[in-house]
């Protein structure tokens, strides 16, 4: 007669579901919950009503967006993301100076299609690889704003 096979459960599943877990893509709420807001940002921004916080929100999609796109997920995206990154600069300039945030028509094509990009990496990158990124996005933002306050140095 055969042996059961032993018990492996222990403190040893929770570890080990929490690995697994982590090789899975977000799960489909949570990659809707962190989508929203951009697209509601690209939104405000395509009809001129947008604000410094719409176009910091696709900064740092974009910025996310590449790191995500570096470790192998829709690399294609790049040359989009470099155009992107002068159109934010002049976003961002003409905001500044005169309190009118707006994409100008002819990028909105690049953005709309960051966007999607994004949404399909939420879809498709693991978690880990997403948390990885999401942190080194973490360190870009904390670097930046402290070189913009003196205070900090």
């Amino acid at each position: 007669m055969a042996k059961p096979a032993p018990n492996y459960r222990s403190a040893n599943t929770s570890g080990m579901r929490r690995r697994k877990a982590a090789l899975l893509p977000l799960p489909r709420t949570d990659a809707d919950r962190l989508a929203l807001p951009v697209h509601t940002a690209l939104d405000a921004l395509r009809r001129g009503q947008g604000n410094a916080n719409a176009v910091a929100t696709l900064m740092e999609v974009s910025i996310l967006t590449s790191l995500l796109a570096r470790s192998g997920f829709e690399p294609e995206i790049f040359e989009q993301l470099e155009s992107a990154d002068r159109s934010i600069r002049t976003m961002l300039e003409r905001g500044v100076n005169t309190g009118s945030w707006f994409i100008e028509e002819g990028n909105f094509p690049q953005f709309a299609k960051i966007v999607t990009t994004y949404d399909r990496q939420l879809r498709n990158v693991p978690v880990s690889v997403f948390s990885q990124a999401n942190q080194r996005l973490v360190a870009i933002r904390n670097s930046v704003l402290k070189r913009g306050n003196p205070e900090s140095s």
